[in-house]
């Protein structure tokens, strides 16, 4: 894989969890070495811990992880994936310490494959990346455990799931509100990250890496791939193309120059799959064409007259059309090939909280005669 990036394929398959109560079918790993993640990792001591992990951050024994989840057993496993698996836990709110299932609080548990040299890798850019920063839109990470060969995470469990779930496995669609709520939390999160002194990019934004709390705040997960942005003068940073088909900016596939901006487009693709509740590459279907989300809207979203056919039918017209047309306007501004024409984080949260604080994203009644029959002919489903 690595740099391959074929249509409807993975430059490198992401997302090895998912901390909440979703299983996920086993993915492959990412193909990349990753090493520019040795830059900014914690560096290790001669006992082979951590120097600079947060001191925020508790260390778990391998024994108190093990007790947490029953020993690993099978039905509180909540994710699979090339990392290794996720298992629901319980530990005590105040001590840390592990508890009896349905006491306590609740937390996933991501246990690395022990053969696996990249989660190796990625497990190091979480605990330095949730371990330094804090922020109401990402995961909280609450310890890890760091034993001979063992290397687990801790976070805090996300009991919506991910975005992925409710948005394209879900037979409830989800409303109009809860999903410019979403898109706006992402922001939040993201722009975030963008405005830290030493910028950081999360580089694999998309619909699995977004999970939800019980009230479906959004909240950025699984920081493997994030990596520092460009400082000084620099506008970019260099680096192995790595992260997921369709969500993957044009200019970092094809030069690996990763900046800031890279991001905004991913979330132009996040925020196209909100409005039209399609996947942002759907190529595993019977007879669908290999054109990419963003290849078959972007001539609806640069035409107000057609962008309403773009819509997620199961809204059923529940949506505030001039809320609509503002975002897939937005989004398409974030989907610009050109990066330096591309807003920047900070501008794109501006954008959402003006109209959600205006109304336009309110929802209206559906017309008599439905945008919904004109979109079944748009884009053919998967």
């Amino acid at each position: 894989m690595g740099n391959t990036c074929a249509k409807g394929k993975p430059i490198a398959h992401v997302s090895s969890s998912n901390f909440s109560g979703n299983k996920r079918p086993a993915s492959k790993p990412r193909q990349d070495s990753n090493s520019s993640l040795q830059n900014h990792a914690p560096k290790t001591s001669e006992s082979n811990v951590p120097v600079s992990i947060s001191s925020s951050l508790k260390s778990f024994s391998l024994n108190d992880l093990k007790e947490a989840t029953k020993h690993f057993r099978k039905e509180n496993l909540i994710g699979e994936g090339g990392f290794g698996r996720v298992f629901k836990g319980w530990i005590d709110e105040n001590t840390y310490a592990p508890t009896r299932p349905g006491t306590g609080i609740v937390v996933a548990i991501k246990n690395l494959k022990p053969e696996s040299f990249q989660g190796h890798n990625e497990w190091l850019a979480e605990v330095s990346y949730l371990g330094q920063h804090q922020h109401d839109n990402l995961v909280k990470l609450i310890g890890y455990c760091l034993e001979g060969k063992n290397r687990l995470l801790v976070y805090e469990f996300m009991q919506k799931g991910s975005l992925e779930n409710h948005l394209f496995r879900s037979v409830q669609p989800m409303a109009w509100v809860t999903r410019v709520n979403i898109a706006i939390g992402v922001a939040r999160g993201l722009a975030f990250l963008h405005s830290l002194d030493q910028n950081v990019i999360f580089r694999d934004l998309k619909a699995s890496n977004i999970l939800l709390d019980s009230d479906f705040n959004a909240k950025l997960s699984d920081f493997g791939l994030a990596r520092d942005g460009p400082t000084g003068d620099n506008t970019h940073v260099s680096t192995r193309v790595i992260g997921t088909q369709g969500y993957a900016a044009p200019e970092y596939v094809a030069t690996g120059h990763l900046a800031p901006r890279s991001d905004v487009y991913s979330f132009g693709v996040v925020l196209l799959e909100l409005l039209t509740g399609r996947r942002a590459v759907e190529d595993d279907r019977p007879g669908f064409s290999d054109e990419t989300l963003v290849d078959w809207a972007k001539p609806f979203l640069s035409d107000n007259r057609r962008v309403l056919r773009i819509m997620d039918t199961r809204l059923g017209g529940q949506y505030s059309k001039k809320g609509a047309m503002a975002a897939a306007a937005l989004a398409l501004q974030c989907l610009n090939t050109d990066p330096k024409f591309r807003p920047p984080m900070v501008e794109v949260l501006a954008a959402l909280e003006v109209l959600n604080s205006s109304n336009s994203f309110s929802r209206t009644p559906p017309r008599p005669e439905s945008h919904a029959t004109k979109n079944s002919a748009g884009h053919s489903q998967k």
